[in-house]
């Protein structure tokens, strides 16, 4: 049951407990990613990007969704983003609470506006969008 989240693809680094559980106590995953140096691939957004990720254990989709936002992240958030992967199965009452009825599913918490995109994120431009990315 230690393995119940999916791996993570490289780019991603600096995984912390939050509340100070861990992730074989069931408590949510938190990813910190900042690129040290541009890659010049796209436009960089000014603020950090806050978002959630509810997937479900290690469901293709989900994997897919974690994979996918990763490349995002690489190539459009050089000043960094903070993402909290939540696997529903754990927490569904938490899912529930943040109105969330389909995984995988992406929240942007901040900078305001607020979105949602479901679905396995494989659609870039309607990712980018939500995130506030212009290209």
């Amino acid at each position: 049951m230690s393995e119940s989240l999916p791996e993570l693809p490289a780019g991603i680094t600096g995984v912390d407990e939050l509340n100070r559980g861990s992730p074989d106590a069931g408590t949510p995953v938190a990813l910190r990613h900042k690129e040290t140096e541009s890659s010049g691939a796209g436009p960089a957004v000014a603020a950090a990007v806050v978002m959630r990720l509810y997937v479900v254990d290690r469901a293709p989709n989900s994997l897919k969704a974690i994979a996918n936002l990763a490349a995002i992240c690489r190539e459009y958030l050089q000043t960094g983003c903070e993402l909290e992967i939540i696997d529903v199965l754990k927490f569904p009452l938490r899912a529930l609470a943040d109105g969330v009825l389909v995984t995988p599913s992406l929240a942007k918490v901040s900078p305001a506006p607020a979105a949602k995109v479901v679905g396995d994120l494989s659609d870039r431009n309607l990712v980018l969008h939500a995130l506030g990315i212009r290209q």
